[in-house]
């Protein structure tokens, strides 16, 4: 459990939502988030977390002014599979068609460049579920030599928002197979505001499969559930997987921290010690809809463990 005498926190990049950083074997760190214009994705790199605060951002990619993916650019990661740089990003089409604005489809970009703030990236086009429905927040991991895709997607059958979905994958950019659902909004405290699951992650350590994942409306109602599974079970059948009834993450009143979620994990510069990547607001008092409200800022912490080898999150508003 928390200290009381750990200083607060202080985010570590404001008016970035969705942030997900990557350590990777070059030795820096690349950071990308939504940007609150949601009109384009950045890349950001540094030796240290810290520097990421004060990198030089590269715009890596501009929405078309039309068609499928020109809006609302949403919650974009950075992985390197297959020997090559990935975005996995969401957008909506043309606002023009105002009942389309939020039917968000997935897309990939590419860059083989070895350093992917230079070269060029490429559009590898949509994601592609097999469910032609609001789909967003896609992150990918490698497990036993497979690469999986992990997303959260509407489904006409169920009712809310959206739902936690895993599949193979053929190729970066290709799922192979049928989705499996993984989780469905189902306690009230994922159920406020909107019945959501969202903004999977996904942790490996202690012999384990953890995925991280954020509920509710997107106020300080925000909170982060978890999944875990054993490293050595079929990560495709429902069975093998546990859901903890409550949140591991929520809204620090106490320290004014409010609706800490859509989170990511990397490693502090020692390469061990596990880094709790995240989004929260410092106030409650938003004028207007919550998603457009540009300051959710990016906070880091480091995450803990229990005797019994599973993550203790802590409160958002101490280290």
């Amino acid at each position: 459990m928390e200290n009381d005498v750990e200083e607060l926190l202080e985010p570590l990049i404001e008016q970035r939502a969705d942030p997900y950083i990557h350590r990777h074997t070059d030795g820096y760190y690349y950071f990308t988030a939504s940007v609150p214009q949601y009109d384009r994705i950045e890349l950001r790199r540094a030796k240290t977390i810290e520097g990421l605060a004060s990198a030089q951002t590269r715009t890596v990619w501009r929405k078309p002014d039309s068609g499928p993916c020109s809006e609302l650019i949403w919650a974009p990661e950075i992985h390197h599979n297959h020997g090559a740089w990935y975005v996995y990003f969401a957008a909506a089409p043309s606002r023009e068609i105002k009942s389309k604005l939020f039917q968000h489809r997935m897309y990939a970009l590419r860059n083989t460049n070895a350093n992917p703030l230079e070269g060029e990236w490429e559009f590898m086009g949509q994601v592609d579920t097999g469910i032609d429905t609001f789909c967003l927040d896609a992150t990918t991991f490698t497990h036993k030599g497979q690469l999986y895709y992990l997303w959260a997607q509407k489904h006409d059958d169920i009712e809310g928002n959206s739902n936690l979905y895993i599949a193979p994958m053929k190729t970066p950019w290709q799922i192979e197979g049928a989705p499996m659902l993984l989780s469905r909004p189902e306690f009230e405290w994922e159920c406020r505001g909107f019945r959501v699951n969202e903004g999977p992650s996904v942790l490996k350590k202690n012999g384990r499969i953890f995925i991280s994942y954020s509920a509710s409306a997107t106020d300080e109602n925000y909170a982060m559930g978890l999944l875990w599974a054993d490293e050595n079970a079929n990560l495709l059948d429902p069975a093998s997987w546990t859901k903890s009834p409550e949140p591991v993450l929520r809204t620090c009143f106490e320290h004014k921290i409010y609706g800490p979620g859509h989170n990511s994990f990397t490693v502090a510069e020692d390469g061990a010690t596990v880094l709790l990547v995240y989004h929260a607001r410092t106030y409650t008092e938003i004028e207007g809809d919550p998603l457009w409200n540009p300051d959710r800022h990016t906070f880091v912490k480091p995450l803990r463990w229990r005797d019994d080898g599973t993550p203790d999150f802590g409160r958002p508003s101490l280290g």
